[in-house]
């Protein structure tokens, strides 16, 4: 049984992943200490797990008993905590996204590399079955060549008249909703396809002004042609298709992907369909669409479980993680200055 302990209460998804840990202990993690910069939410977040308060990071990375951290504060304190983290030589689970700044995800990097501690960042579409079935087509080249991809990622958060009070929302510790949620599809594409030449994007403030860019549209090419889509919203009220990619022989659709698309009644619709030239009818996966996005939040928990005892690689090394970042830091540079952004360009560190 691996002990760790949680740094950082900030993203609410940690309580899932230690929760789910808590009710499987065959998973072989256990949750026994946390520590968060805010006291009320420290206290509450211990008393919500039932593990022990530690008044300080470093009080926490002394303790003997814990051989690994889980990294769950705000975005803003990641590179610090990763690397006193790294320093104590501790195994690091870091909530992403990665970092709010190219430097300070180099330090990353940096510190875990010299370090030579094992680390992973926790993305839960790299672990999601569907998308790891979508993975496996592609790759198989059943289908030929990928021409166009495209992922709709999104959030219904305009229903919560307080969203816009949360950290998520402030520049200083976490720039803005788009840096932080259009993050999962875009380190997802990159897992997919690697690093694009060129991005071209736009981005909006559309439904609440203290809600900063809660609407986006990321065009990336890369060097064989294929253009990859990611469309953001952060007031979607309902969706279904969450993925489509068009082959030189085919085509695939992916349902159920994000909260939106799990809404409302869909115990009929597929998670994931595709049809290959050739063939009279779509193949059909069996795999079952969640009843929510919360399940696909916790079931991060096995993948981590093993990541920690050594079963399994990295969900996420963080080199990959850099250039995740730096594929949604291009973003910012391409809409701020109206133009199609190379991944190789310096201004994408002054953003």
């Amino acid at each position: 049984m691996i002990n760790t302990g949680i740094l950082g209460f900030a993203h609410g998804h940690v309580f899932g992943i230690a929760g789910e840990w808590k009710k499987r202990p065959e998973y072989g993690v256990s949750a026994v200490c946390g520590w968060d910069s805010d006291e009320k939410r420290r206290s509450e977040g211990c008393r919500r797990l039932g593990i022990e308060e530690c008044t300080s990071a470093e009080a926490l990375l002394s303790r003997g008993d814990v051989e690994a951290v889980t990294i769950a504060a705000e975005t803003l304190y990641h590179a610090e905590l990763v690397k006193l983290a790294a320093a104590a030589k501790k195994k690091i689970i870091l909530y992403k996204p990665l970092a709010l700044t190219m430097q300070q995800a180099d330090e990353i990097v940096k510190a875990v590399e010299e370090n030579g501690v094992p680390f992973t960042v926790g993305w839960q579409m790299r672990v999601d079955a569907v998308n790891l079935k979508i993975k496996e087509i592609i790759e198989s080249g059943g289908l030929g060549r990928p021409y166009y991809f495209r992922r709709r990622h999104c959030l219904s958060m305009h229903n919560n008249t307080d969203f816009k009070n949360m950290w998520h929302n402030d520049e200083r510790l976490n720039r803005d909703i788009f840096a932080d949620d259009s993050a999962h599809a875009v380190d997802w594409l990159y897992s997919l396809f690697g690093l694009p030449e060129t991005v071209t994007c736009e981005l909006s403030t559309v439904h609440t002004p203290e809600v900063k860019n809660d609407l986006g549209t990321a065009v990336y090419r890369y060097k064989n042609g294929m253009q990859a889509e990611i469309m953001f919203c952060a007031s979607c009220s309902a969706a279904e298709i969450t993925t489509e990619v068009y082959f030189e022989k085919g085509a695939l659709q992916h349902y159920g992907g994000d909260g939106p698309s799990t809404r409302l009644p869909h115990e009929k619709t597929p998670s994931l369909k595709w049809f290959a030239e050739g063939d009279s009818d779509w193949s059909v996966s069996n795999i079952p669409l969640p009843s929510g996005q919360w399940d696909r939040i916790v079931g991060q928990a096995k993948p981590l479980g093993e990541f920690l005892n050594g079963k399994r690689p990295p969900v996420c090394t963080a080199r990959e993680a850099r250039n995740s970042l730096m594929m949604v830091l291009a973003c910012y540079v391409s809409s701020n200055e109206g133009r199609r952004v190379r991944l190789n360009d310096p201004k994408i560190r002054e953003v």
